[in-house]
């Protein structure tokens, strides 16, 4: 028991490590930056607007996936058809991370 929770926890230091590495790799970096503007919302300014939002690491993976448009802006967020379910889910508990 006490193993798999070591390895649990390892598992976890090493998402969160790799979590600026996914967005990079998944061309998130492209349009978006930790705490400044680029083409989209800096990373930090959506954890700010959805800290108190109940169920908005569901709202913003869906969003990594399908796209949006019109809550940051007239520059629609495209569709990232290549980010699997769990990769948005990863991507987006870790946007909500950053303060």
């Amino acid at each position: 028991m006490r193993s798999m929770m070591l390895a649990a926890l390892a598992l976890l230091a090493v998402n969160a490590q790799a979590n600026p590495d996914l967005a990079k790799a998944k061309n998130c970096t492209a349009c978006h930056a930790v705490s400044s503007k680029l083409v989209g919302p800096a990373f930090k300014d959506i954890a700010a607007k959805y800290a108190a939002e109940k169920g908005a690491d569901k709202k913003l993976a869906l969003k990594i996936q399908k796209g949006g448009s019109g809550v940051w802006g007239a520059i629609p967020m495209p569709p990232n058809p290549q980010v699997s379910e769990a990769e948005a889910a990863t991507l987006a508990k870790w946007v909500l991370s950053l303060k």
